[in-house]
């Protein structure tokens, strides 16, 4: 009997809340700083379509990529919106008549020291039945893989035929650093500040080769 209350009195006293002891007041306090703030920049990814109006065979630069998307400084000039850019996916799709071969070429052949692709060749062709349809993403591990600003670099070449529409996924970024890098062609009649869209090879609408398709903000 003796060795069961024990037992039971062990029990009690280890149920027992622990009593807590309050700091001494001036004691040391920590407190918690402001978090800290990743970016104030603004990144989005975005998916534009282009239809090719002529067959072609083209260099797309670091530069065509970021003057895709341009904010008007004056009636005759654009600056781009964004300052960086990183490809995710170049997708192709081309198709000719039945019977007719139509082959879509794309390849991530940069050489420049910086911006280098890996230099794989994606291609497909069709026979009129389905389209020709390539999708590649540039290989991680190269430089055309990672983030790059405005510049003649070439980012990937696309060889395809007339009425081949091609989506370009990518990353765009803009540091908010107030600078501006001033598009390659210049305007015409565009309202100061408005947001306008141009052609993959970065010339303008009435002249480029790969238009923009659904978006009517174009110069």
């Amino acid at each position: 009997m003796e060795s069961n209350n024990k037992r039971r009195g062990r029990k009690s006293a280890a149920a027992a809340p622990r009593r807590r002891v309050k700091a001494p007041l001036g004691g040391r306090q920590l407190i918690a700083h402001p978090p800290q703030l990743p970016s104030y920049g603004i990144t989005r990814d975005v998916r534009i379509r282009f239809a090719a109006t002529a067959a072609s065979t083209v260099n797309i630069t670091y530069q065509n990529l970021l003057d895709t998307i341009l904010v008007a400084t004056a009636a005759t000039a654009a600056s781009d919106l964004f300052e960086a850019v990183r490809v995710n996916s170049v997708e192709l799709w081309a198709i000719a008549a039945l019977g007719t071969p139509a082959t879509c070429i794309l390849t991530y052949d940069g050489s420049t020291v910086g911006a280098a692709g890996d230099l794989k060749t994606h291609t497909d062709t069709s026979m009129g039945v389905e389209p020709a349809h390539v999708k590649a993403r540039p290989d991680p591990r190269t430089q055309a893989g990672q983030f790059q600003t405005s510049g003649n670099p070439v980012a990937f070449t696309i060889s395809c035929p007339a009425g081949t529409i091609v989506d370009v996924s990518m990353t765009l970024r803009q540091p908010v650093l107030g600078v501006a890098t001033s598009s390659q062609n210049v305007t015409v009649g565009a309202t100061v500040g408005a947001v306008y869209y141009r052609g993959l090879d970065g010339k303008t609408t009435a002249l480029t080769n790969f238009p923009v398709q659904g978006v009517l903000a174009v110069i």
